[in-house]
This record gives structure tokens, C-alpha cells and sequence, in this order.
């Protein structure tokens, strides 16, 4: 049954399970001091949504509507503009502490079993320091927007002091294309070893063409405008309950902070499902009756599944099936199975349901 906390000793341990990390896990021993009772609270699942939106900022140039007629540009920004949108979304659930799942397992006196319990206090193993491994998921990073061609040393290169003088819009958009050509036909007559002063090596003649190349940009984005994208990363910790859930407002997607709360009207709304795919059952008997509770048991969570989905725009944007505490049931191991003197018992338990991975015997 559900209890309140008893002394218990606990020992400090660093864990390592194939294909992860090492954790830190404490371990829990049964012993005359705690009345040979361990213990401890059960998960449920939560889930951390992670969501990578990428920024685009556009903004005119100086000489945008000399464009076409100066360079048969039709393309060019004529507006400042903001946009985002979803370039990644990762769901990965996570184990809490349900307190009110809270257990006690009553170990035979006299008997040398123990619990290994995760860093939250949840259950991961009994009578082994082998834990389960679970998947590590990588989660992107936020990326800065990279220079625009007009923000770069080559920028100031490219603009001549005659454009610089000039008060007439018109005679500073001809200059710019002016000096644009005059930039191409000289990389062309580096290319082709007829330029006046041809570098002496390889690499100097590439760091000369770049450098063209970078003001040409810079020239040309007066005209055509520049592009900054950016991306920024928030993870939201979501608690699914019990029921299923249809298109629910989740949070918003902002042009200018990112992910905000979901009454700020700034943003465009992600709405978010939960669509349950099985809920968990108590184990039935040879008979087909549902089994007792063991008195003193070890209890374990029967998890459910669901399928979880985020849309955006119209749009599902992520979906993933996830097995979650909340939606099934527990249940309890005999607690003779970890004393047995001949073939005692060993547990491995899923640290984000609470759900068996594997039982057997100490020695296997």
C-alpha cells in the first residue's frame, strides 16, 4: 500500500549502462534499520518538446528600386519583413516522481536485497547495479545569423568616396553599378592572367578573387536587398494526463521572440494532441480474473501508449508514438522473488514509465 517514508540506507553510486553515460543512481539497502523496507516513488511521464525555429529577416537595400533598371534584378526586397518557422521538433519523455505513487516493499527479515534508484528517487533496478539503457537524443543548438554581404570588412571597400559624396539617390544607385562591372571584369582578367598586377601564387590569387567577390556582394545587396536567418531553441515540459486531447492550444510561434506562452497574441498558434493508443491492464490469471496484489509487493507501472502530435500552421510538424505511466495501471512482484535463498531475482525497470524491462534470476 501507499505509504508515508521510512529510514533507509543509502549508499552513493555512478552507474554505467551500454550505450550511455554514466548516472548517478543511490542504492538502497534492506537492513534492520529500515525494518527491512524500502522505499520509494514511481514515475510518472512527462514529456520535453523541443522546438528549433528558424528566423528570416529580409530588408531592402539602399538602391532597391534602381534594381531592374540598373541591373535586371526583378527579385529584389522591397520591404522589411520578419518570418519564422518550425525547422525541427524533438519529443523525448522523461521520467518524474509521482507523489502519489509512493511505495514501501516489506523484504523478508534477515535477507540482503536492494533497490537502485535514480537521480529523481525513482526505482531503476533491484538487486543488480546493471540499469537499462536508454537512447540519447540530440538536441540542436541555437545558431546566430551570419553577416550579410553589408556587413563585412569588404563592404567598406566597395564604396567609393564618389558614392559616398554624392546627395542624388540616382547618381549613388549608377556609381554602385558601375563599380559592380568594373569589379567582375576585373576578376575575369585575374581568371584569365590579364590583369596588370597578377598575384604570385595560388593562394593569394584566391584571397584576391574572394575579396572581388566579397564586394560585388556587398554592391550588390544595395540593390537587392539582405537575407539573416537564425535559429533559436526552446524546450517546453509537457504533462499528458489521462484523457486524449484534440488540437489544443500549446504555445505560439513568434517572428520576433521565438516560442512564447500561449496568450500571447504575437505569435501563431502550435496546437498539440494526445491520442491514446492502449491503455495499460492488471495481469488476469489462469482463469482470466484480474490477480491479487501481492501483500508487501514490489509495485511496477503497467505504462499505456499514445501518440502525440504538434501542427503548426495547418500543418502536423511532429508525431510520435510515447508509453506513459499515466495511462495504465500498477501492479506488484512478490517480494520473495528477490529474497529466494536458491535463485533470488533481479529487476531492471524503465526509468520513464516505471514498467518492467527485465526480470531474472541474480546469476543470468
Amino acid at each position: 500500500m501507499k505509504i508515508s517514508a521510512k529510514i533507509a540506507v543509502l549508499t552513493a553510486l555512478s552507474l554505467t549502462a551500454a550505450g550511455i553515460q554514466a548516472q548517478n543512481v543511490q542504492k538502497l539497502s534492506a537492513s534492520k534499520a529500515n525494518d527491512y523496507g524500502l522505499v520509494y516513488t514511481l514515475p510518472k511521464t512527462v514529456v520535453d518538446i523541443t522546438i528549433e525555429a528558424e528566423h528570416t529577416e529580409k530588408t531592402p537595400g539602399e538602391f532597391y528600386n534602381y534594381a531592374k533598371l540598373k541591373l535586371g534584378k526583378n527579385d529584389a526586397i522591397t520591404r522589411k519583413e520578419k518570418s519564422v518557422g518550425i525547422k525541427s521538433v524533438t519529443i523525448v519523455p522523461r521520467g518524474v516522481p509521482d507523489p502519489d505513487n509512493r511505495w514501501t516493499v516489506q523484504f523478508k527479515a534477515g535477507a540482503t536485497p536492494y533497490i537502485i534508484l535514480a537521480d529523481n528517487n525513482c526505482p531503476v533496478a533491484v538487486n543488480t547495479e546493471q540499469i537499462a539503457a536508454t537512447d540519447a537524443v540530440e538536441l540542436p543548438d541555437p545558431v546566430e545569423a551570419a553577416p550579410t554581404p553589408l556587413e563585412t570588412a569588404a563592404a567598406g571597400q566597395a564604396i567609393t568616396q564618389e558614392m559616398t559624396l554624392s546627395s542624388s539617390l540616382s547618381k549613388r544607385a549608377d556609381l554602385a553599378a558601375q563599380r559592380i562591372f568594373e569589379l567582375r571584369e576585373n576578376r575575369s582578367d585575374l581568371i584569365s592572367g590579364q590583369a596588370d598586377n597578377t598575384p604570385p601564387d595560388g593562394k593569394s590569387l584566391q584571397l584576391a578573387l574572394d575579396n572581388l567577390s566579397a564586394q560585388e556582394a556587398a554592391l550588390t545587396a544595395m540593390f537587392e536587398g539582405t537575407t539573416k536567418k537564425y535559429t533559436t531553441v526552446s524546450t517546453i515540459t509537457f504533462e499528458p494526463d489521462s484523457e486524449s486531447i484534440n488540437d489544443e492550444l500549446f504555445v505560439r510561434l513568434s517572428p520576433i521572440d521565438g516560442i512564447v506562452d500561449a496568450n500571447d497574441l504575437s505569435g501563431t498558434p502550435i496546437y498539440i494532441s494526445v491520442d491514446i493508443l492502449e491503455q495499460g491492464e492488471l495481469p488476469l490469471d489462469d482463469k482470466g480474473e484480474v490477480k491479487n496484489f501481492p501483500k508487501g509487493a514490489f509495485a511496477y507501472n503497467i505504462p499505456g501508449r499514445a501518440l502525440i502530435s504538434l501542427t503548426y500552421n495547418g500543418k502536423v510538424v511532429a508525431s510520435q508514438e510515447v508509453s506513459l505511466a499515466q495511462l495504465g495501471v500498477t501492479f506488484g512482484l512478490d517480494p520473495k522473488l528477490f529474497t529466494d535463498k536458491r535463485q533470488p531475482s533481479k529487476l531492471q525497470l524503465d526509468p520513464t514509465t516505471g514498467a518492467i524491462i527485465l526480470l531474472g534470476p541474480v546469476d543470468e
